[in-house]
């Protein structure tokens, strides 16, 4: 396989096409992930009626896609260990509590940023 191949595989509609399923797999499966699109939308739609600054948006935007990134790999770890083991096994416990532990760490910190944004937009309102 030539280089040119290479680099027409590497960008193949198909691998898009896979994301796309996987992201669309999860928020039909999991109760989580539609929260957190609801969540998405809401923040967005406050986003838009505040008109938050340009840099704002920005921390709102890595905000929200770092919550559903770190949300589909937690997703990832769980639908594996279960592949692996359908019995209950302290290390596939420790691995499901762990990825759940970090969504949560993640979820605390988007609360915080959308406090430090929103309060003061907020406050004015009154």
């Amino acid at each position: 396989m030539d280089s040119h191949d290479k680099r027409k595989r590497f960008i193949s509609v198909s691998s898009f096409s896979f994301a796309i399923a996987g992201v669309l797999t999860a928020i039909q499966k999991e109760r989580n992930m539609r929260f957190h699109l609801i969540s998405s939308i809401l923040v967005l739609g406050l986003s838009f009626y505040f008109s938050i600054s340009k840099i704002e948006w920005l921390l709102i935007l890595f905000t929200i896609g770092g919550m559903f990134a770190l949300e589909l790999m937690n997703t990832a770890i769980e639908r594996v260990v279960d592949l692996v083991t359908a019995e209950y096994h302290p290390l596939a416990k420790q691995a499901k509590d762990i990825a759940a532990g970090a969504v949560f760490v993640y979820a605390v910190l988007a609360v915080i940023v959308g406090i430090i944004i929103y309060l003061p937009y907020v406050l004015k309102q009154f």
